[in-house]
């Protein structure tokens, strides 16, 4: 190791290395080790040892270098001052990471490096003097506070390979002889313009607004946004691993797609997708989409045990629900004859065994090394041939992940007939042997993956070159997750079992089907997901974030309708004939071009019995004894004339008079009513569990089952709406007003209609 080799720490103070930084340098094995390298080619070159010029240009290049292959070109150039600027040793670095197969194109290396490139004094003072000129005039009118830097990036436009500290300095120079010394008017602070306020949303709408400067996701993923490696430069990729074929194999990419960027979202069949899915779709088919090109749905389905029909529909519905279609809809299976194939050949070219520990042995990060790692080519070939006898052999790649597991499974053995192969096949390849040779197969560009999968990346790259076939790149996201809830499908399953929720569409869950049930629309899902943005970090949200997209969304698409969720018998005395009359309600009161519906309003009405006190406390607005009442859209004022009460005391109904309204003194609130309403069941949710982190056992000790909260779910069976309601479809949404936004559930029939309530009006904390 370079810090134990003797001379190491001089070596490198001889290149103008203070002694800390050499130490510093001397605790980094890898960067030691080729600084070291590139000081003695140098040397050797020079014949003498480095001055301090040429050893900072060394010590960059050691630093910066993703692929030491080129280290000894780059060290001749520098020893031989063909190479004298950091601005060169840039313009190098990203030349020779942009052309990683040897041998280099020297005479086209020298002229994107600038090599031989001399820029004199004098240029830069013509270059400098040019520009001043030009801006003259707004010079000595802003003299200081005038933008220096515009005058630098014009020089600079000008002279490429010119040292940037020797253009400053003539720009200082050169205005300090026009503009003369500051004086105290230049040093004086310049007054910062007070920042425009954001537009202040409406006070009713404020729990909407999450965060007004948020870049659609499209602006987020288009582009050069991501900083992702444009179709056909993967080699660009820190970490890729290129080969002598890489750029042959990247040739032929680059026939088939041409040029077009291609993701894929890979959902492993075996359960619902879940609110952490919804970024992983919008990732995929929002960034393929963003830069005009295509995404793949393809179903991971290599493990027949767990796999049913109904996932396959379900996980479909919801990616075209959330607006996507896929180019194509593949499966893993589609490839089953090329992966054995291929898995042939790795074994044939050693990078492939047959084994025969037991699974229990080879779980977990540290198991024994394999007995039958180094058996014969021929003897392993056999084996898998006839693999399906051997119980518990599998078949293992001959390589160590980041995280240190070794040998991972490419193949095991299931007797499961496949749902869509039949009894083809008793032996399944694995996610890490399936997933980037699928990729390869269907030239996608970008791989994206959550984080979890980062110490996957190494045996992704390494099993495409195994076989020498096109790499695609793996690039990793942060995976999205909620507070107050569970999204692992084990845990989903007995929360069914157990009957804490109903099915995996329970609306307490946040499985994407669960949440359409509740009536999130698929907009706000997707605005959520823009608004979290396309972080590397893990991310966790509160739900109220997401309930704020939910009431953005719906405030413009959900029309207004008069519910009543616990009804109280009004009786108006004096009802002006004729006593049943119809009365237009707009659907958007703030927006009547939007069209209205027509609502009876007859002598019997209903309100809500919060809306009346017959003792009002303090601040109470609503109806009461000498407290009158408007009723909305009627255009009439109510006043109680009489309170009937039931034999317990209990007020059952309330007799009043009613009085138009400028007739009347304006009164201190309205409130909504319903007359000959349609009786509806309303289903009210609250959040499924006690703790924010349910599975934590530092906050729920015993378990997410016993952190379930009892009053999650409260059921109205007799509550009341008006009737132009009739006939609503499942899903379709409404604003009850004054009391939240409502979705039909699918549980309703011709005779009765079921609303979920999707979200209150305002943000409540304790809600889900």
């Amino acid at each position: 190791m370079a810090a134990d080799e003797p001379g190491a720490l001089e070596l490198f103070v001889s290149i103008g290395l203070s002694e800390s930084k050499a130490r510093e340098t001397l605790r980094n094995q890898a960067l030691s080790a080729l600084l070291r390298e590139a000081i003695v080619q140098a040397q050797e070159i020079l014949g003498s040892a480095a001055d301090k010029t040429v050893g900072t240009l060394l010590y960059n290049v050691a630093s910066r270098l993703k692929d030491p292959k080129h280290l000894g070109f780059l060290v001749e150039y520098i020893a031989t001052k063909k190479i004298v600027t950091d601005l060169q040793l840039n313009a190098a670095l990203e030349y020779v990471k942009s052309h990683p197969v040897e041998p280099i194109d020297a005479a086209d290396f020298a002229r994107e490096c600038g090599v031989g490139v001399i820029v004199t004094p004098e240029q830069i003072e013509e270059a400098v003097e040019a520009s001043i000129s030009k801006h003259r005039a707004q010079l000595l009118s802003e003299r200081y506070r005038f933008n220096m830097g515009l005058l630098m990036g014009e020089a600079r436009s000008k002279l490429k390979w010119a040292d940037g500290k020797i253009i400053k300095n003539e720009v200082d120079l050169q205005v300090l002889h026009l503009l003369g010394p500051k004086t105290e008017a230049d040093l004086e602070k310049k007054s910062k313009a007070p920042k425009a306020r954001a537009t202040e949303p409406d006070k009713k709408g404020k729990g909407a607004v999450v965060e007004n400067e948020t870049k659609s996701l499209m602006e987020q993923l288009r582009g050069e946004a991501l900083k992702f490696h444009k179709p056909g430069e993967n080699y660009k990729t820190e970490g890729y691993v290129v080969t002598p074929n890489t750029m042959n194999l990247l040739k032929q990419h680059l026939e088939i797609t041409g040029g077009q960027v291609r993701t894929r979202f890979p959902p492993e069949p075996n359960g619902i997708l879940h609110i952490g899915h919804a970024k992983a779709i919008n990732f995929n088919f929002g960034f393929a989409k963003a830069n005009g090109g295509i995404c793949f749905l393809r179903y991971d389905d290599t493990n027949p045990e767990k796999e049913e029909e109904k996932y396959f529909t379900a996980i479909r519905d919801i990616v075209e629900w959330l607006g996507y279609t896929p180019y194509a809809v593949t499966h893993a299976s589609d490839y089953f004859d090329q992966l054995y194939t291929w898995a042939v050949d790795l074994i044939r070219r050693g990078h492939a065994y047959v084994c025969h520990q037991k699974v229990e042995e080879i779980k977990g990060h540290n198991p024994p090394p394999s007995p039958w790692r180094d058996r014969p080519v021929e003897e392993s070939l056999l084996l898998f041939e006839v693999l399906p006898f051997h119980g518990e052999a599998t078949l293992r790649m001959k390589l160590v992940m980041e995280d240190g597991k070794m040998d991972p499974v490419a193949y095991r053995i299931k007797y499961t007939p496949h749902h869509r192969t039949g009894d083809k096949w008793c032996i399944y390849p694995t996610y890490d042997y399936t997933h980037c040779l699928c990729d390869s197969i269907e030239n996608i560009t970008h791989s994206l993956c959550t984080k979890e999968f980062q110490a996957r990346r190494s045996s992704y790259f390494w099993l495409c070159n195994a076989l020498d076939v096109y790499c695609p790149v793996q690039w990793e996201y942060g995976r999205l997750n909620l507070l107050y809830t569970v999204v692992s499908k084990r845990k989903i399953i007995r929360l069914v079992d157990s009957g804490a929720v109903r099915d995996w569409d329970d609306p307490r869950l946040f499985t994407l089907t669960a949440l359409r049930r509740r009536g999130f629309p698929a907009e706000a899902i997707n605005n959520f997901c823009a608004r979290v943005g396309v972080t590397v970090a893990q991310c966790t949200m509160e739900p109220h974030m997401l309930e704020a997209c939910v009431r953005e969304v719906l405030n413009e698409q959900a029309p207004r309708v008069m519910a009543v969720l616990e009804p109280l018998c009004v009786t108006i005395v004096n009802f002006p004939a004729p006593h049943k009359v119809k009365i237009d309600v707009p659907n958007f009161p703030a927006d009547e071009t939007k069209g209205f519906h027509k609502v009876p309003f007859q002598p019997t009405i209903y309100i809500e019995q919060s809306d009346f006190r017959e003792v009002p406390e303090k601040g109470y607005k609503r109806l009461a004894p000498g407290q009158p009442v408007g009723l909305r859209h009627t255009g009439y004022v109510i006043a109680i004339q009489s309170i009937i009460k039931d034999t317990n005391g209990r007020v059952k109904e309330l007799e009043v008079t009613c009085t138009k309204s400028e007739a009347a003194e304006k009164p201190k609130a309205f409130i909504h009513w319903v007359s000959n309403p349609l009786v509806c069941e309303v289903r009210q949710y609250e959040r499924l569990f006690l703790h924010k982190n349910p599975e934590d056992p530092a906050e729920v000790p015993q378990g997410f089952l016993s952190d379930v909260n009892p009053n999650s779910l409260s059921v109205i069976e007799e509550a009341l709406v008006d009737r132009s309601v009739c006939g609503a479809k499942p899903f379709t949404k409404f604003q009850f007003e004054r009391l939240g936004y409502f979705s039909v559930d699918p549980d309703s029939t011709g005779a009765k209609l079921v609303f979920n309530r999707t979200v209150t009006l305002k943000e409540d904390p304790g809600k889900v």
